[in-house]
């Protein structure tokens, strides 16, 4: 991973075969927009929340990333990464959904913004997802 800091903005180059939830949930940032990201994936893993659980849905062959938005929170001291991503298929369709894994292939390009004075906590919905709950620190 290359990344490089402007005050609240982050800039992160993750290279061929890096994990990307567990290269984000590395950074050490508890807070923070993921604003967007470019490149392309493999061993990626959609999930679609059936209103009791997220139903897997692997993607066999490496995809271009067209978008990739959400957020990191903290939940208890565990950091939490909630993300969708638009994947493009060779075929020219774009397929979406919940981020649950994926490797960089080749390469992906993050922009992230660290929120300050903000602690994005998550916690246990009634629905059974993590909920946003934004506090002012």
């Amino acid at each position: 991973m290359i990344k490089a800091r402007s005050g609240d903005l982050w800039v992160i180059r993750f290279q061929d075969g890096e994990k990307l939830l567990e290269g984000l949930q590395g950074l050490g940032i508890k807070s923070a927009v993921i604003l967007g990201a470019v490149g392309m994936l493999r061993e990626l893993v959609f999930g679609y929340w059936d209103g009791k659980r997220y139903v897997e849905e692997p993607v066999p062959e490496p995809v271009e990333l067209l978008s990739l938005q959400g957020n990191i929170g903290d939940k208890e001291g565990e950091t939490v990464i909630h993300a969708h991503v638009v994947a493009g298929m060779q075929d020219g369709k774009a397929i979406g959904g919940h981020l649950l894994q994926a490797t960089v292939h080749n390469t992906v390009e993050v922009v992230l913004l660290q929120l300050t004075g903000v602690r994005m906590a998550r916690k246990a919905d009634p629905s059974g997802l993590l909920g946003l709950y934004p506090e002012e620190v």
